[in-house]
């Protein structure tokens, strides 16, 4: 038997999973329930009159996430290889639909949102689980050219900037710079020239400077970030009650349910600064907790990444590397963002913040990731038991 056929009836037969990985996946997920649901109850009974309105939408939604996490557990790796460049076309396609006035759903001056069985999906979202599928199927089509030609790495990052340009016009300046980090990182470990790669980081933080410049309400966060006691009832206010939070949270935080920021005072609580809710309720031991969860999602990407390099699978490696680099940076941004480290940007946390598009999409990127690691590790088995095969057929 082949090494293809074996690794196909491993993988029907068996699933092979990582721990660390369940693990850390799933606890992120309960610990966001619990803390989505105490940040929201008041929010619910003032909105609809329902106490339970947003906790009983959050477990649908994770009941979506899983569902369908399962369905693209079963793709093969081959398929989204070939699916690439096709879904980054499906991916612009939407993020032209949502900029249409009564397609795309306007909130607090962006329109970021599309209505799909009456809810609301962030389109951006899907889009960053797209650009790691299409990054990964085109520096694993094009390798050397990525390595030895400058146009290799400008070649994505052109198509990209579309991407990014329609972002701009939601406007979605978190999302775009979330994109660009996991082109540039996925192309970087891909083996890209170091010369080329930093003169591209450095156009892009000059074009960001640029688009903070010449943009007021982007120009106003950075004031308000660098500043934030000087209007601390206006441009500041969601910094500083979030400031608070952390502050009245000490060690071990004022217990589940007893935050007082949630109340109205600190805006999106169980959404962009659900973080802030869990320092003031289980402190910094909370918070520590959290931070160790991801990082352990990070190393098993990078873990399995890893593996799947060394065995020649380059896409499912670049797919994971990429997967990695986007929880990574985006917790990493939403965490600065609610302890005052970075300038406010409306990005969610994974696998925790309120909301279904977010939560459906996190948990196939999740799904994804869990299907290399089987593939992976059944072409482990496989390459393994042929290997003792040929030894015991020469013995004979």
């Amino acid at each position: 038997m082949n090494i293809t056929a074996q690794l196909s009836k491993l993988i029907s037969t068996d699933i092979y999973y990582d721990k660390a990985l369940v693990f850390a996946g799933v606890a992120l997920i309960v610990i966001g329930y619990l803390m989505v649901s105490s940040a929201s109850l008041h929010l619910g009974v003032r909105l609809t009159g329902n106490v339970f309105h947003y906790p009983i939408r959050q477990i649908i939604h994770i009941g979506l996430g899983l569902g369908l996490g399962f369905l693209v557990y079963q793709v093969p790796m081959d398929v989204w290889e070939k699916a690439g460049p096709a879904l980054f076309v499906v991916g612009l396609f939407f993020l032209l639909i949502v900029l249409i006035p009564g397609l795309g759903i306007k909130v607090n001056g962006s329109m970021r949102w599309l209505s799909v069985a009456g809810m609301r999906i962030q389109v951006s979202e899907l889009v960053k689980l797209i650009v790691v599928i299409y990054m990964a199927s085109f520096v694993t089509r094009h390798h050397d050219f990525v390595k030895e030609s400058a146009y290799g790495l400008l070649r994505p990052l052109l198509l990209l900037s579309s991407a990014c340009g329609l972002l701009l016009l939601e406007p979605d300046m978190g999302s775009a710079v979330i994109i660009l980090t996991i082109a540039m990182g996925v192309m970087f470990l891909s083996g890209a020239r170091l010369k080329q790669f930093f003169l591209l980081i450095f156009a892009m933080l000059g074009a960001g400077i640029l688009a903070v410049v010449y943009s007021d309400y982007r120009s106003a966060r950075v004031t308000s970030f660098l500043h934030p006691w000087e209007d601390p009832f206006g441009k500041s206010f969601q910094l500083v009650q979030a400031l608070i939070s952390f502050g009245r949270g000490e060690w071990t935080g004022v217990g589940l349910g007893s935050g007082v920021q949630k109340l109205f005072y600190l805006p999106e609580a169980h959404t962009d600064f659900l973080f802030s809710v869990l320092a003031e309720e289980l402190g910094l031991l909370g918070v520590l907790t959290v931070i160790s969860l991801f990082a352990i999602i990070v190393w098993r990407a990078f873990a399995i990444g890893l593996m799947a390099e060394q065995l020649g699978k380059r896409f499912s490696a670049f797919i994971a590397y990429g997967l990695g680099i986007w929880f990574a940076f985006q917790s990493f941004v939403n965490m600065g963002v609610n302890m005052g480290a970075l300038p406010t940007k409306g990005l969610t946390l994974p696998f925790m913040s309120y909301g279904g598009g977010s939560m459906i999409v996190m948990c196939s990127a999740m799904a994804i990731l869990y299907r290399v690691n089987s593939e992976i590790t059944a072409l482990k088995i496989a390459n393994t038991e042929i290997r003792v095969a040929s030894e015991v057929q020469a013995y004979e």
